[in-house]
C-alpha cells in the first residue's frame, strides 16, 4: 500500500522539484548578480572625495617617513664626527620646505600655469569648505605635494655631507623649495608646457628625483671633494662610514616610503579601475626595487671578489627611482627588468664620479639624477601614450633649468658669506664646529 502511494506521488514530486530546482538557479543567479553589483557599486561624488583626501593624507605621511629613511641613510654613511649634523639638516630641511612651500612654492607650481613656464607669486590659501567638484580637500592635495618638494631638498644634504656649512645650506634649500623646484615642477605637474607637449612623470622620476641630483651636482661642483677623498694620482679613497645597519634600516624605510610616493600619484580612489591601479603601483615598485637590488649584487659578485653592499643599497634605491616615472603601465617583468637596469646604471654611476673626481658621499646623483634619466626616458616603452623625443626634451630640459639655475644660487652664497668648513673643522668634525655637541662623546677625537 505504501509503495503504491509513494509511486502515485513520484511524477508530482519529480515536476515539483524540477521547478524548484529552476526556481532555485534563478535566484542563485540573481542574488549572485546582486552581489556583483554591491561589490563594485557606483560611488558617490562625497564618498570619492572623502577616499582621495584619505589617499592623498595616507600615502603622504609615507612620503613623511621617507625624511627619516634619508637622515638614517646619510647619518650611516658618514663619518660619526659628522651624523649629528646630518640629523639637524634633515629635520631642518623639511621644515624649511613646508614653509617655503606654504609661502611661495605651492602657487608658483599651480596655480594659473595655463601651458606657460610659472604660476603666481602668492601664498597657498587653504580652503576649510567642502567642495564636492574638486574631488579632494585642498589642505590634503598641499600637505601631498609638500612631502615631495621635501624629498627634493633630501636628496641634496647626502652628497653634500661632511664639509657644507649649515646655514648656506639651509639658504640654499629655501631658494630652491621655494623657487626652482616650484618652476620646474608647474612645467609639467602644474599644466604647463612640457605637459602640453605630453611629457609624462607619473611621480617625479625627473620631477623630483633628477632635480634634486641636479642641484646636487652643482653643489658638489663648487663645493669641492673632502679632505683626503682623492689623492694626488687622482685615485679615489673610501671614506667609511660609521654605520652601515644604520644606512640599511634607512634604505628599508625610503622603500616602504617609496609605496606612499607612487602609490598616491594616482591622485584618486574613489573606483574600483583607481583601487587596482594603486595596487599594481605598489606591486611595480616593489618589484623595481627587488630588481635593483639583485642586479647589483649578481653583477658586484661577478666582477669582484666580494658583493659591494654599498652598490647593493643603492641599487634599491636607483630601482625605486627608475620605476616612479611611470609604476602603472608596466607589466610586472618590465619593472624587473626597469629596476635592474637603474640599479646597474647607479653602480657603475658611481665609478664614474670617482673618475670625474666629485665627492658624493651617499652616491644620491647615481641613484636620483642617472638612474631617474633612465627612468623618465624608459616611459615611452611601456606608455604607448608617451613619446621618447617628448621624454628627451623633457630631461633635457629640466637638466639644463635645474643645473643653471642651481650653479647660480650655489655661486652666489659661496660668494657671498661661503659654504665650506674650514679644514681644522673638516678633520674633527662639524658636529662639534657646528653644533658645538658630537653624537657618540665617547668614541669621537676630541680637538
Amino acid at each position: 500500500m505504501l509503495n503504491k502511494l509513494i509511486h502515485s506521488l513520484l511524477p508530482a514530486l519529480s515536476k515539483n522539484a524540477l521547478r524548484l530546482s529552476i526556481f532555485s538557479i534563478v535566484l542563485a543567479f540573481s542574488f549572485s548578480a546582486f552581489a556583483q553589483e554591491e561589490a563594485t557599486p557606483a560611488v558617490s561624488g562625497e564618498v570619492a572625495y572623502i577616499l582621495n583626501t584619505f589617499l592623498f593624507l595616507v600615502c603622504g605621511f609615507l612620503v613623511m617617513f621617507m625624511a627619516a629613511g634619508f637622515c638614517m641613510l646619510e647619518a650611516g654613511q658618514v663619518r660619526s664626527k659628522n651624523t649629528a649634523v646630518i640629523c639637524l639638516k634633515n629635520i631642518g630641511l623639511f621644515s624649511i620646505a613646508g614653509i617655503m612651500y606654504y609661502l611661495i612654492g605651492y602657487n608658483l607650481m599651480y596655480d594659473g600655469v595655463d601651458g606657460g613656464y610659472l604660476g603666481s607669486f602668492s601664498m597657498f590659501d587653504r580652503s576649510s569648505e567642502v567642495d564636492i567638484e574638486t574631488g579632494y580637500a585642498a589642505a590634503s592635495d598641499w600637505y601631498f605635494q609638500m612631502v615631495f618638494v621635501a624629498t627634493t631638498a633630501s636628496i641634496v644634504s647626502g652628497t653634500l655631507a661632511e664639509r657644507i656649512l649649515i646655514w648656506p645650506f639651509f639658504l640654499f634649500i629655501a631658494l630652491l623649495t621655494g623657487f626652482v623646484y616650484p618652476i620646474a615642477g608647474s612645467w609639467q605637474w602644474g599644466g604647463g608646457w612640457l605637459s602640453e607637449m605630453g611629457f609624462s612623470d607619473f611621480a617625479g622620476s625627473t620631477l623630483v628625483h633628477s632635480v634634486g641630483g641636479w642641484a646636487a651636482l652643482a653643489g658638489a661642483i663648487l663645493l669641492g671633494a673632502r679632505e683626503g677623498k682623492f689623492l694626488p694620482d687622482g685615485s679615489a679613497q673610501t671614506l667609511p662610514g660609521c654605520s652601515l645597519p644604520m644606512t640599511t634600516l634607512g634604505v628599508f624605510i625610503l622603500w616602504l616610503g617609496w609605496f606612499g610616493f607612487n602609490g598616491g600619484s594616482q591622485l584618486a580612489l574613489g573606483s574600483g579601475a583607481d583601487a587596482t591601479a594603486v595596487a599594481d603601483i605598489f606591486v611595480n615598485t616593489n618589484l623595481a626595487a627587488a630588481g635593483g637590488v639583485v642586479a647589483c649584487m649578481i653583477v658586484s659578485k661577478l666582477t669582484n671578489s666580494h658583493t659591494n653592499i654599498a652598490a647593493t643599497l643603492n641599487g634599491a634605491i636607483a630601482g625605486l627611482v627608475a620605476i616612479t616615472a611611470e609604476p602603472l603601465t608596466p607589466s610586472m617583468g618590465q619593472a624587473i627588468i626597469i629596476g635592474a637596469i637603474g640599479g646597474l646604471i647607479c653602480m657603475y654611476g658611481m665609478k664614474l664620479m670617482d673618475l670625474l673626481k666629485i665627492d658624493d658621499v651617499v652616491m644620491a646623483i647615481p641613484a636620483h639624477l642617472f638612474a631617474g634619466i633612465w627612468g623618465t626616458l624608459v616611459v615611452a616603452w611601456t606608455n604607448p601614450d608617451a613619446s621618447l623625443f617628448v621624454q628627451f626634451i623633457g630631461v633635457i630640459s629640466y637638466g639644463a633649468f635645474t643645473l643653471i639655475a642651481s650653479l647660480i644660487i650655489w655661486f652666489v652664497i659661496k660668494t657671498v658669506i661661503g659654504i665650506r668648513a674650514s679644514k681644522d673643522d673638516e678633520e674633527y668634525g662639524l658636529d662639534m664646529s657646528e653644533l658645538g655637541t658630537m653624537s657618540y662623546p665617547d668614541f669621537t677625537k676630541s680637538k
